[in-house]
């Protein structure tokens, strides 16, 4: 299919209703929600159309247009019908015509069409399969089959009711989420993204691996805001990843880092790609609660990628560059400070009791007023504005479409009840042996999350998998953060592996070779997650006490050391992964005896390993 430039008109059409986005966003993020229903069921409407009009600019197939136009008239008629009957819907006091079963089936038609425009084949393909499995799935074999659903019942919940497409995914979006994605649009039209690409290479400029690493830590600090692995990829690899190619490393490498680094943004604080909002609504556990949780882990994680980079640095003839000198100007400096004072602003905010929305929006203001003090030339520039106006209300639009899509799933989930059976399933599986449930849960969620962004991917497996953990007794935040790492980590794992292929065509290396090198990168970060369920006082903010916390940390620490050099040991050293994988599970897996044990060990063979390289050094 050919892409045209769109007509100015439908331009123009895009920026209004863009701004239209913007402006209820900021208005509710203010003054709180005016209508439920006018609130989650008009952006679903004007998010819609954004992501359709953008389409209709840039298609030049006259079949793709005509369904585009069709898809638009779908989402309209059932708008419509909903607003028409919305008074008897909210009072519970409305039974549907055969009008309002054909609307509201023209609704799910366009929900679904309007997710694979926005995030591909995959969620799309869940999405209809549930629907048509609630539909259906009278007639399935085994535990899948479900007692029957009438037509009137599934457009009931899933249209006509804030259970389905309008559900809390919907409202927390609307009403929490999206002044997060405004606050980092404007980050990137003030440039500010760019300048912690170049802080990140300052501060890593004499190491090594220099360049992998300023991947890094500048994948991680953008990730902090963004709310999409393959957005980080996209937006700070093609800076880092020329960097680290030029450095000698070799081009699947190159994409690895940047893939593994930018999908570690998702489960770092304080906004952890949207998620850790949605989390504290489906938990009832405060965000500030959440945030704390995730605070050490997001931490051990980057700790494993640095060591594994520099472990392979170690073994590559790398390139002898001159260390890169790199000087920042006042407004540079300046722009970092924006930066924090924003992050410290809202997370000040949130403490003080106030909402997440205003905390967003304080933190949003404060880099406004302080961008522009520094970058008034910003204020006259016509292209920059239409940029952040294009850019923040088409992300949004897309992020309110998804939950749509994802509400489609809870609906029938909830109707069916085939999670409970699936977690029933899952336990008789594993015969009430907690490891193995947590492996079989792990599996599950990587091919359950691959394909889709963070946000459905976390809904839909904590609502599949979650029950059976906690049935295992795995307390509520630990089960929510061990579903989240692995729908995080699905972005990097093959056969899909959308962070990696986001990746690979920037690195100019193959798909499949980049995601496995980022697998191998992040394999600490498949380990963590078990840590949160055998080292419980690893997540600070759970009720346990610091003494706790502090040995689960170093426990969980040397055990990332130790696999991040297995995955890269010396040449000559084979022989070490399976004494450091071995000293890992006993530091994880095993009681506090045996865990010191291990620790002493695990120091000790750093520590001769560390003097066996000094003297290679030396000799050289």
């Amino acid at each position: 299919m050919s892409e045209t430039k769109p007509p100015v008109y439908l331009r123009f059409v895009v920026t209004a209703l863009s701004l239209v986005t913007i402006s209820i966003v900021l208005y509710v993020s203010v003054f709180g929600v005016f209508s439920d229903s006018y609130l989650r069921v008009g952006m679903l409407l004007l998010g819609g159309l954004l992501i359709l009009l953008s389409a209709i600019g840039r298609s030049g197939s006259l079949i793709d247009r005509t369904l585009l136009v069709v898809t638009a008239v779908a989402l309209s008629l059932g708008v419509f019908q909903y607003f028409r009957a919305a008074e008897e819907i909210e009072t519970g006091l409305y039974f549907l015509t055969t009008t309002d079963i054909w609307m509201g089936l023209l609704g799910l038609f366009a929900v679904i069409e309007m997710t694979r425009r926005s995030v591909g084949l995959v969620m799309a393909l869940v999405a209809g399969t549930v629907l048509a499995y609630g539909a259906f799935g009278h007639m399935a074999p085994g535990f899948l089959r479900h007692a029957g659903i009438s037509t009137e019942e599934l457009m009931t919940v899933l249209w006509f009711s804030f259970d389905g497409v309008f559900g809390r995914p919907m409202a927390t979006v609307v009403s929490t989420i999206l002044i997060f994605i405004l606050f980092g649009s404007l980050l990137e039209l003030l440039a500010i993204d760019v300048v912690l690409v170049r802080l990140a290479m300052a501060a890593t400029g004499r190491m090594r691996s220099g360049p992998a690493a300023a991947a890094t830590v500048a994948s991680g600090l953008f990730g902090t805001i963004s709310g999409s692995a393959v957005a980080n990829v996209v937006g700070t690899g093609v800076i880092t990843i020329p960097l680290i190619k030029k450095r000698g490393f070799s081009s699947r490498f190159a994409g690895a880092v940047e893939a593994a680094a930018s999908s570690g943004g998702q489960i770092t604080p304080p906004i952890m790609g949207a998620v850790a909002f949605i989390m504290a609504d489906v938990t009832s556990v405060p965000y500030l609660t959440i945030c704390a949780a995730a605070a050490v882990p997001a931490l051990l994680y980057y700790s494993g990628l640095f060591v594994a980079i520099s472990s392979a640095a170690r073994n590559m003839d790398l390139a002898d560059e001159p260390r890169p000198d790199i000087s920042f100007n006042w407004r540079e400096m300046a722009q970092m400070g924006i930066f924090v004072l924003s992050l410290a602003g809202i997370v000040t905010t949130m403490v003080g009791g106030s909402s997440a929305a205003y905390a967003g929006f304080v933190g949003f203001s404060l880099a406004a007023v302080m961008g522009f003090a520094i970058r008034p030339d910003l204020l006259r520039n016509r292209a920059a504005w239409l940029r952040f106006i294009r850019s923040a209300g088409l992300i949004s639009a897309q992020l309110v479409v998804i939950v749509g899509a994802v509400g489609i799933v809870i609906g029938v989930l909830n109707l069916t009840g085939v999670g409970l059976r699936f977690a029933s399933l899952l336990s008789s599986l594993a015969d009430d042996q907690l490891l193995l449930s947590l492996i079989l849960m792990a599996v599950a969620c990587l091919l359950l999350g691959m394909g889709m962004p963070t946000v459905p991917a976390y809904l839909i497996i904590v609502l599949v998998m979650g029950t059976s953990l906690q049935k295992l007794g795995v307390p509520i935040v630990h089960t929510h953060m061990f579903v989240l790492y692995f729908g995080v980590l699905s972005a990097i794992t093959p056969p899909v592996a959308l962070a990696a292929f986001a990746a690979a065509p920037i690195a100019g290396s193959g798909p499949m070779s980049t995601a496995l090198e980022a697998s191998r990168l992040a394999l600490p970060g498949f380990v963590i997650p078990f840590a949160f369920i055998y080292q419980p006082a690893l997540l600070l903010g759970t009720g346990y006490g610091w003494g706790d916390s502090a040995q689960s940390i170093l426990f969980v620490l040397l055990a990332t050391i130790l696999i991040s050099r297995a995955c890269y040991p010396r040449r000559g050293k084979a022989y070490m992964v399976p004494v450091g994988l071995s000293l890992a599970v006993a530091l994880i897996f095993f009681g506090p005896v045996v865990s010191w044990i291990a620790a002493v060990a695990a120091v000790g063979l750093m520590y001769f390993d560390q003097l066996e390289i000094n003297q290679k050094q030396q000799i050289s």
